[in-house]
């Protein structure tokens, strides 16, 4: 090794070990949910982190040990050519690893069910069952080039970029996008979920505590995917109560045609706010129709099934449910 190499190898090394004060401030937003959907996939990554260090520790350990008492010259006498098996060994190599990887199994089949994000809750958190008659609140999300649009239809609101949220609230998004593929990703609240054109998926979700973070685009979408994040507020019922109520003073109102407009693809968009939304504009997005004059994909699958002689089911336009965590 030249002194020129190991010099600009020492040199990568010292520029790498002085970045590390500076992410001791990154907020891991993963391991600090705010939601029981997010705190129950925490507790998931940290137990099957757990029972995998079982295996990585003994091994790195036994790497070191190997490494020093089987060195050559330490021990000539003990060297057996003729070795060739040991039960012990076997057991150990082959057990360990069955036993942990059944454990995950049996992990993964439950989790896997019950954080299924069509399901619906059972629960606001540990030990605090949803009570009796709470209402959940629908929002409908679409993905657009490149932002996100909220649309609160109880409230007959909309935002883009901009997503409050009651705590101890149930929330059922329903889900789609405009052009492509897309992620709907809030760390805080839960996993990742998918946004497709044409198809509309679903998450079930509650925040349960106060408190401002960011949702992310999960997904590579082109030019400005990177700055595809959007607000996420935690505020309690007053405080969401206030929030609609400054949002339904916004004279600007999501028509049809200031929606069509706002589909074109644009970067970094700030927080818009909409006092009035157009009806049936979600369905519309789904069924990719919004545009006057255009045929609705399930009305145009009505005439199909009509003419084949079929029976036409409007439940095949759900996506259920391509998510990665929940």
């Amino acid at each position: 090794m030249t002194g020129q190499t190991f010099a600009t190898k020492w040199a990568r090394r010292a520029a790498a070990a002085a970045v590390l004060p500076f992410l001791s401030g990154c907020d891991m937003v993963v391991m600090n949910p705010g939601g029981d959907i997010a705190l129950q996939e925490r507790n998931l990554i940290l137990v099957a982190t757990g029972l995998m260090l079982l295996v990585v520790i003994p091994v790195l350990a036994l790497i070191v040990v190997f490494a020093l008492r089987y060195r050559k010259g330490r021990n000539p006498q003990a060297y057996d050519p003729s070795f060739t098996h040991s039960t012990r060994i076997e057991l150990v190599v082959w057990t360990i690893p069955l036993v942990i990887i059944g454990i995950l199994g049996a992990i993964t089949w439950v989790t896997t069910h019950k954080l299924d994000p069509f399901r619906p809750l059972d629960r606001l958190s540990a030990g605090r069952p949803i009570p009796a008659g709470t209402k959940h609140l629908d929002i409908q999300v679409v993905a657009m080039d490149w932002k996100w649009l909220f649309i609160y239809p109880e409230q007959g609101i909309a935002t883009v970029n901009e997503l409050a949220l009651p705590v101890d609230v149930p929330v059922r998004f329903t889900i789609t996008a405009t052009s492509q593929m897309n992620t709907l990703y809030a760390p805080t609240l839960a996993g990742m979920i998918y946004a497709m054109p044409g198809m509309q998926s679903m998450l079930h979700a509650v925040l349960n505590k106060p408190g401002d973070s960011w949702g992310y685009s999960g997904n590579y979408t082109g030019a400005g995917y990177t700055d595809m994040r959007f607000q996420l507020h935690g505020v309690d019922q007053a405080g969401f109560d206030r929030w609609v109520a400054k949002v339904k003073a916004s004279p600007d109102a999501l028509s049809t045609e200031r929606y069509i407009a706002l589909d074109q693809p644009s970067e970094k968009v700030p927080v818009m706010h909409f006092g009035g939304v157009s009806p049936d504009l979600f369905r519309r997005a789904v069924n990719r129709c919004v545009a006057p004059g255009t045929l609705c994909k399930n009305e145009m699958m009505r005439v199909d099934a009509a003419k084949d002689g079929g029976v036409h089911d409007e439940t095949t336009m759900d996506m259920h449910a391509p998510a990665t965590g929940h």
